[in-house]
């Protein structure tokens, strides 16, 4: 493991790596992670997406790319408060920790925490805070953004039988007001649904409320994965969303969802991902693919880490 000072478009960021696997992370502004790149893929090139420098604010927010921490439900107001000061930075023994001022407007506190916890996974634990007066019902929302021209996999429960006592449902569907599940940008196979990014003609997203923990994103033959265990007997936001797939036709994003709490001043809500990146992998778009291919490996991993 090594934690080295580097810059990131001129500005102040820390580099985390491991022989396998390298991220960096702004202390200007965020907490963001801007950047992640597989060793032994370079040409794949940072995994995740960048926006121009000259970017625009959308709403007052810059959206700069990356992965970032957002509080859910989304709100017009609460979601989109800049996040444009220096952070607190702290030296972990395998990593860092990175806390931004409270916002003034919201009274949340953010912090991205990430730690190596072995060659190929990086722990990246996300933590809100309510410094103000107030309750305040939130759950950590984990955004990544990723380039299109992938592939993207939503892995689905084990099929059941109806013959063998199967009698209650498994997971919600949860689509948006604007997603049009008849486009080709998403693929509904019996283990999994494929996202295919670059089919989209307009903002589409979806949610699913049961699912093995998982999801990836495949491109130039390196698949970024994240996981997130489930809170038991927790409610989640959107319609007991878990994990939420956006994506416009220029970007998609991966977004898993921590519980939905009434958030007491002074107390703190955490949701924790685990990250790897496996290279070598074919398109996961067939069912042959996907259980040979990506999901041994996939489970393999999840196994490490309990």
């Amino acid at each position: 493991m090594k934690l080295a000072k580097t810059e990131y478009r001129g500005a102040p960021a820390l580099a985390l790596s491991t022989r396998a696997l390298e991220l960096v992370a702004t202390t200007e502004y965020g907490p963001r992670i801007i950047s992640l790149r597989a060793k032994d893929s370079p040409k794949a090139g940072n995994l995740f997406f960048e926006f121009p420098a000259a970017e625009k604010r959308y709403h007052g927010y810059y959206l700069r790319g990356g992965h970032r921490l957002w509080s859910a439900p989304e709100h017009i107001v609460r979601t989109y408060q800049p996040d444009d000061s220096p952070l607190a930075v702290t030296l972990l023994p395998r990593g860092f920790s990175l806390e931004q001022p409270v916002e003034a407007k919201t009274g949340l506190q953010k912090t991205i925490q990430a730690e190596v916890i072995g060659e190929g996974t990086f722990k990246v634990t996300h933590r809100l805070r309510n410094r103000g007066q107030r309750p305040l019902e939130c759950a950590p929302w984990a955004v990544t953004v990723m380039p299109t021209g992938g592939y993207g996999v939503l892995p689905l429960l084990p099929k059941g039988s109806h013959e063998g006592g199967d009698l209650l449902p498994a997971y919600t569907l949860i689509p948006w007001s604007f997603t049009d599940l008849a486009l080709p940008v998403w693929n509904f196979r019996r283990e999994f649904i494929g996202i295919d990014p670059t089919r989209a003609v307009s903002a589409q997203k979806l949610g699913i409320s049961n699912f093995p923990g998982w999801v990836a994103y495949w491109r130039a033959g390196v698949a970024f994965i994240k996981y997130a265990r489930k809170v038991r007997d927790a409610a989640y936001p959107d319609l007991s969303s878990r994990v939420e797939i956006f994506t416009n036709g220029k970007i998609i994003e991966l977004e898993t969802l921590g519980a939905l709490k009434s958030l007491e001043p002074g107390r703190t809500t955490v949701h924790v991902e685990y990250w790897t990146v496996l290279s070598g992998i074919p398109r996961p778009s067939t069912p042959a693919a996907f259980s040979r291919s990506l999901v041994p490996r996939i489970n393999r991993w999840v196994g490490s880490l309990s």
